[in-house]
């Protein structure tokens, strides 16, 4: 099916939730996301000992729960290897989901968020089926449909553990009548979906690096190879859309500086996929030096290439100026 890219608005994809304003991943920042106009909230997912999804960015909690005060749970503290990297914490998949309740969220990067830490310790951390609640009951109340957009974290790390993601996921949403966007930065599991499901999927495609099934699978293909004219009509294959780092779309300098844009939005077009890019921040940390104190001239130059959704921490801005 041929999709058209140039009658619709882009889509406000709430990245973690209202993330600048609550700690991620919570059912206050996912709520405060569709009350501030978001058209989907974007739970990461990873996996309990006893095989329910919650959200989190990551399966090690240190940085975004309280599991450090929990004595109870000091023994659990491990060292694992997760894609090549090595962690040092508590894993999700070494809890049940009674343990995981018994935790509370905290901001993740107080340091550039100190507003967020007045809400450390307050909210527990949610599963996928209550994220899923929370988007159909506002749905119903608001009388607009608010999509839900889940990443799969580390799908090959929890598959070969014996914990497979997508089989749980793909249950969780068979019941829901809401529009749905399935992601993930590997390939391999994004196929599978495609046999498994109708449902729209997306390649997360980083500006460096690769994908870690290629890695596994010592495949020499980096996610630069992916993005060729051979590459997106390869994506296009299994997956609808593209979500992008935005270098990937206009690069910046070693300053910083906002450079000319690449053709990847037309090429993939061309290969009929949606091209989604993340993340906006309001913050000048995460912004282009052309566009410090200006967060909304982010969102316009972006809007004006083209893009068909932007991920946001601040869907209200971003709401904001896709009505301008």
């Amino acid at each position: 099916m041929t999709q058209t890219f140039t009658d619709k608005p882009p889509i406000i994809i709430a990245h973690r939730g209202a993330s600048g304003y609550r700690p991620e991943h919570t059912l206050a920042s996912y709520e405060l996301a569709i009350d501030l106009g978001a058209d989907y909230i974007e739970p990461d997912l990873v996996i309990t000992k006893d095989g329910i999804l919650i959200a989190r960015h990551e399966n090690e909690i240190s940085e975004t729960t309280d599991i450090a005060n929990h004595s109870e749970f000091a023994h659990l503290k491990t060292t694992k290897i997760i894609d090549g990297e090595i962690k040092t914490g508590w894993f999700t998949e070494d809890f049940t989901i009674a343990e995981i309740k018994t935790l509370t969220a905290k901001e993740r990067i107080p340091q550039i968020r100190p507003h967020n830490i007045a809400y450390d310790g307050i909210f527990p951390i949610p599963t996928f089926q209550e994220i899923i609640d929370l988007a159909q009951h506002k749905s119903q109340k608001n009388g607009r449909h608010i999509g839900i957009y889940p990443e799969t974290k580390h799908p090959s790390y929890f598959k070969f553990i014996g914990l497979p993601l997508e089989e749980t996921l793909l249950l969780n949403l068979q019941e829901i009548n809401l529009p749905v966007f399935i992601q993930s930065f590997e390939v391999s599991n994004l196929k599978e979906l495609s046999q498994k499901t109708n449902l729209p999927l997306v390649q997360l495609i980083n500006d460096i690096g690769k994908p870690y099934d290629f890695v596994i699978d010592h495949d020499s293909r980096t996610y630069a190879d992916l993005l060729s004219q051979k590459g997106l009509r390869e994506i296009a294959e299994y997956a609808q859309a593209i979500g992008v780092h935005k270098n990937l779309l206009i690069p910046q300098d070693v300053h910083g500086k906002l450079l000319s844009p690449t053709s990847l939005i037309i090429d993939a077009h061309a290969a009929n996929l949606q091209v989604h890019a993340w993340t906006f921040r309001n913050e000048d940390f995460f912004l282009p030096l052309d566009c410090q104190g200006n967060p909304q001239r982010e969102y316009e130059i972006f809007f004006n290439l083209g893009v068909n959704g932007v991920f946001s921490d601040y869907p209200d801005m971003a709401v904001n100026v896709k009505l301008l």
